[in-house]
């Protein structure tokens, strides 16, 4: 593994991942950032959780010339959640370094004037939805002619249909020479032509998915009856009292009927789905980081985005239909060097499903059952947690 200061990133830069307990470089980090330095156009695809914010932020940093007050960057991102974390990673990086980078989030469904004064701080940085973005590019309150640097966060969604329009206007309104930067977890053949599409002669990089499963994450699986899951999630709940944790959902529709029978027997759960308003995804998500919400219910989709430190345990209420999910659902634990838990619900029939991830991924899943509150193996006579080797599967102290 390099080191960030072989990477050409400087003292100021690496002093301050070092203030957020970052000392190595990611591989995505490592092999993006280098090539990023020199304004080559970049399509990024590694799996949720492997350092793809900084692996485009630091480079960023590097660019700017802070002497000046101008925008020379701008980022788009397809959720309000992911622009405020990108923009908060900003500002954390900025105090932590010394280095006077600013930022600001853009985002629809704001007050348009408050962003308009805003702007005209020259915000270094323009973080936020591609629909607002263009819309003040178009009334000339954001300089796009000053733009050096375009990323196009979670390229997968932004490159869609609904969306490639919109996208296609905010980089033509930049100068030919800017450099466009695309990330993703996944980019599937028609992504990537639209994507090389819009760049010029782009240095594609993958980092695969095999090589980055989490050794620190901890998997086990209850068998129990479609009808039952709720109430063994509820008595798993009761029975480990995780400190933060994911429930994860098929049906995006069902996700707020969990969350209220959760709710039922005084658990602190909160269902977000993918049409929520802003308003309730933001509370949603401001409670589950300061701990007054306990348990977070979402689907894949609604969960997109989404990184939320010290989550402990992850729930398949359902099995991913992509087996791609499972990677990307149980890769928001075990962050940062810490153990996590991905424990998964499973009718008989589910069980095969089960043995197929274990062989593609090349994972152990555990069987576990629940008797009067303990967590053991089949047929055992003893708690297993005492003996594994993941103190997150333990009860809470």
């Amino acid at each position: 593994m390099t080191p960030f200061d072989k990477l050409g990133l400087n003292e100021n830069l690496i002093e301050g991942l070092e203030k957020e307990g970052i000392t190595k470089p990611t591989d995505i980090q490592e092999k993006i950032i280098p090539v990023a330095l020199e304004n080559i156009d970049v399509i990024g695809q590694s799996q949720t959780g492997s350092g793809k914010t900084l692996a485009y932020l630091l480079p960023i940093f590097e660019k700017i010339d802070n002497t000046k007050r101008e925008m020379q960057a701008i980022i788009l991102a397809p959720t309000h959640e992911l622009a405020m974390q990108i923009n908060n990673q900003i500002k954390l990086l900025s105090e932590n370094s010394n280095i006077p980078v600013t930022s600001v989030a853009i985002i629809g469904e704001v007050n348009i004037k408050r962003q308009v004064e805003k702007l005209k701080e020259k915000p270094h940085i323009i973080v936020g939805s591609t629909g607002r973005i263009l819309e003040l590019i178009k009334m000339r309150k954001i300089s796009a002619h000053t733009i050096k640097t375009i990323v196009i966060d979670e390229g997968d969604r932004l490159l869609s249909q609904n969306n490639l329009s919109s996208v296609k206007d905010v980089i033509k309104t930049t100068m030919r020479d800017r450099q466009l930067m695309i990330f993703s977890a996944t980019i599937n053949d028609e992504t990537l032509k639209i994507a090389k599409d819009l760049m010029k002669e782009p240095k594609i990089i993958k980092i695969e998915e095999e090589s980055l499963v989490n050794p620190n994450i901890y998997h086990v699986y209850f068998t129990v009856e479609q009808r039952d899951k709720i109430e063994l999630l509820r008595k798993l709940i009761a029975s480990i009292n995780p400190e933060r944790a994911i429930v994860f959902i098929n049906k995006n529709e069902e996700t707020q009927l969990a969350a209220l029978k959760l709710q039922h027997h005084h658990i602190k759960a909160y269902g977000i789905f993918g049409n929520a308003s802003k308003e309730e995804r933001k509370k949603a998500l401001e409670g589950f980081r300061n701990g007054k919400i306990q348990i977070l219910v979402a689907s894949d989709l609604a969960a997109r985005g989404l990184d939320v430190k010290d989550v402990t345990h992850i729930f398949n209420l359902d099995l991913p239909e992509d087996p791609k999910e499972y990677l990307h659902r149980v890769g928001r634990t075990g962050r940062a060097g810490k153990t996590g838990t991905a424990i998964s619900l499973v009718t008989i029939k589910e069980k095969s499903i089960i043995k197929r991830y274990e062989k593609n991924f090349e994972i152990t899943i555990e069987p576990k059952e629940i008797h009067r509150g303990i967590i053991m193996d089949p047929k055992a006579s003893r708690p297993s947690f005492r003996a594994n080797k993941s103190p997150n599967f333990n009860r809470k102290r």
